[in-house]
């Protein structure tokens, strides 16, 4: 058989004909072949594979290129079957212009069936294999906060001594600092949930809280029907124990429980408000249709005898009753929102080419696990360049899940076929990064990243590659900044000591007015949603604790709203709604009220932004006049320093998770042990080396007496 004289030029030449650029036209590319027979040979065996429509038996092959030619653009474009995807052909009239088709979305989403499957864990970490998933459920009348009688029962940590340990898993910190990630976790097989009651009489509930943002380290039965309960630090610290989040087995319907978790560590909580836990019956839902619902009685928030650290440690009890027999239920501090219910998410968003046209899905970085964390561009599909941008992010912080439900509600009021949708697209480009910590998400801590520190600490860092969600959130505004205005950044966290919704912004020191301008927009989603928002917990006094938290650092940037979103754990205490816990679609309802007050703020008619800002003027003299006691005009009111009159921002205190991530630390720990040994002296090793060889000559004549002895006798 006759072969190619050059096999780089055959190899080429097969690989243009399979992907259908090799059409027989005179471009300078071609003529710089000079194909022999057998290349004939292969473009007619290829041929039939590229137009598998085309009959060329018995054509001459100086031919082909003209039929080739021919078949290619002589046909109409519905009847044009090329191989390649890459190449796409637009008809002028009869003329072709071939084109490079759009390049695909340098994203990779998982499906719905196979997201648990991709997500990566600490190597330490054990997993389950079981999907948890929970239907979304609106009450049917607002549930009410807990009414404390006075008489609710304070019991005290008892221990293992006292009790009997009927769950305990590793604390995941075989490392003191994250090494490596695997997807699935540890590949040591996870043990039964009630591995710890061997011998037990059966009826002890069975613990578990080896899934995805799921927290309970410990449960130690103290009474028949008495649980003791210890949450799982934040992984590679020994701080934030506020997030819990499990699931419980092999109960009794009727029965009273009560559950006391005993190492809390902050001094306030919203349980002292009347805050409820979250309970989710797997039964319920499925013959009711019932989702997660507040249960509890006898509840109390309260400082116990224990200490870690030196910290004083707090204890929330409360007793609760199970609907049904031998149930599977959750229990949970806020409604859980995963890294797997995002990525389902954004798989049916992407999926629906009604909401797809509109928005383009993206990874922006690999966080330290190698978990995606993806940005959305959100806008219509006309020419962006001269809108202006709104930039939102959530979950920076974990254990606060509202801020998920907030954004979703954001997400589904953009994508939507509302006019007022369509109308905040025709103006605005939104960048938005929904969960800027996954891996805190997936391990379930309360506050931190695996580098064992506050992101939301970090929006300074040079440390991109310890760092990388917060590092590539804060260069993608910096990009974002340079090509157009950026009028608006937001970041929705959760709050779990005070109720309500509320914002911190950052005041300008530049006259009454531009200082005064920071305010207007959460004064006009106070009025938006006149039973949710409390415009009088706003605060806006920039701290110097808080200068690495997202808010601050991009106001530094140029813009000038900048606001963290707070939304409570609990409910609300206002008009209506006053004493009832949010469910979820009030939560989502908070991203729709959003958008609806960027359209007021940004309103051609700056009727109600005038309006807002003599109402601020009049609010700012009344809090001086309080707080001050003076009288101000609307021109002094420049000269009157505001963070005078403001409070703090009672944010949470995260300077024990500030510093350098905890695997550089230990590294340097590890390269400072590992310095060679001070060199001795010349007096110092020869004093050394006598007294090592008078304390070996005594060896050496003792061991030759002994061998003496030992030899055989002579014959």
């Amino acid at each position: 058989m006759k072969t190619c004289k050059d096999p780089y030029e055959r190899f080429m030449l097969h690989h243009l004909q399979y992907y259908g650029l090799f059409a027989g036209r005179d471009t300078p590319f071609q003529r710089s072949f000079s194909p022999d027979r057998s290349w004939e040979k292969v473009r007619r065996s290829r041929h039939s594979d590229i137009f598998p429509d085309s009959d060329d038996s018995g054509s001459d092959p100086a031919d082909d290129d003209t039929q080739t030619r021919r078949m290619l653009f002589s046909r109409p474009p519905e009847q044009v079957r090329v191989r390649s995807k890459q190449l796409v052909f637009d008809f002028d009239g009869d003329r072709p212009k071939p084109r490079l088709s759009e390049p695909r979305g340098l994203f990779a989403i998982l499906s719905a069936a196979a997201s648990h499957q991709g997500v990566r864990w600490p190597v330490e970490c054990q997993v389950i294999k079981d999907e948890i998933r929970h239907i979304e459920w609106e009450p049917a009348e607002p549930e009410p906060f807990y009414q404390s009688t006075g008489y609710e029962q304070m019991p005290m940590p008892v221990g293992e001594g006292r009790g009997k340990v009927v769950f305990c898993i590793d604390s995941a910190t075989k490392s003191p600092f994250y090494t490596r990630s695997r997807v699935g976790g540890s590949r040591a097989p996870a043990k039964g949930p009630a591995f710890c009651e061997a011998g037990g009489d059966g009826t002890a509930l069975a613990f578990e809280s080896r899934f995805q943002s799921g927290n309970l380290q410990k449960a130690v039965r103290i009474g028949v029907y008495d649980y003791e309960l210890t949450l799982r630090t934040d992984l590679y610290t020994t701080k934030h124990t506020q997030w819990f989040y499990f699931r419980v087995r092999n109960m009794k319907a009727g029965v009273t429980y009560r559950f006391t978790i005993v190492n809390l560590m902050k001094s306030r909580s919203l349980y002292c408000l009347g805050m409820k836990p979250l309970l989710y019956s797997e039964r319920a839902a499925r013959d009711q249709g019932a989702g997660w619902g507040r249960v509890g009685s006898d509840i109390k928030y309260y400082r116990n005898q224990s200490e870690h650290g030196g910290q004083a440690l707090y204890s929330l009890t409360w007793t609760c009753q199970f609907p049904h027999e031998a149930d599977t239920c959750y229990l949970a501090h806020c409604y859980p929102y995963t890294y797997s219910d995002l990525l389902r998410y954004l798989t049916a968003v992407t999926s629906d080419p009604a909401t797809a046209v509109h928005c383009k899905l993206r990874v922006l970085c690999r966080s330290l696990a190698g978990n995606a964390v993806h940005v959305l561009t959100i806008t219509s599909p006309s020419s962006s360049r001269a809108k202006r941008a709104v930039v939102v992010t959530a979950r920076v912080h974990p254990g606060e899940t509202c801020g998920s439900w907030v954004m979703q509600g954001l997400l589904d009021f953009l994508l939507s076929d509302a006019p007022d949708a369509r109308l905040l697209r025709d103006t605005f480009v939104f960048k938005v990064v929904p969960m800027l910590n996954p891996d805190g998400v997936v391990v379930g801590n309360y506050r931190c990243s695996l580098a064992g520190r506050d992101l939301n600490r970090n929006y300074c860092t040079l440390l991109r590659d310890s760092f990388p969600c917060v590092w590539h959130t804060r260069n993608m505004v910096k990009r974002l900044v340079a090509e157009r205005e950026v009028v608006l950044y937001c970041d929705f966290h959760g709050h779990s000591r005070k109720n309500n919704v509320f914002m911190y912004g950052c005041d300008s020191k530049n006259g009454a007015a531009p200082r005064l301008q920071s305010r207007v927009f959460p004064l006009m989603m106070s009025k938006n949603t006149g039973n949710q928002f409390s415009y009088k917990s706003c605060k806006f006094k920039v701290h110097k604790s808080k200068e690495g938290t997202g808010r601050i650092v991009m106001w530094k940037l140029g813009i000038t709203n900048s606001y963290t979103m707070e939304s409570t754990f609990g409910g609300s205490t206002l008009g209506s709604r006053k004493g009832t816990h949010f469910s979820t679609k009030d939560l989502k309802s908070l991203g729709y009220h959003f958008c609806d007050t960027l359209l007021d703020y940004f309103d051609p008619d700056t009727a109600k932004v005038h309006q807002c800002l003599m109402e601020l003027k009049t609010l700012l003299r009344q809090e001086i006049r309080q707080k001050l006691g003076k009288e101000v005009d609307s021109e002094g009111l420049s000269s009157v320093s505001l963070s005078d009159i403001e409070s703090s921002t009672s944010g949470s205190n995260s300077t024990e998770s500030d510093g350098l991530p905890v695997h550089l630390i230990y590294g340097a720990q590890k390269v400072t042990k590992c310095k060679k040994k001070h060199l001795k002296t010349r007096k110092e090793r020869n004093r050394l080396r006598q007294h090592q060889v008078q304390s070996t000559v005594p060896k050496i004549i003792h061991q030759d007496i002994k061998a003496m002895y030992l030899l055989p006798p002579l014959r």
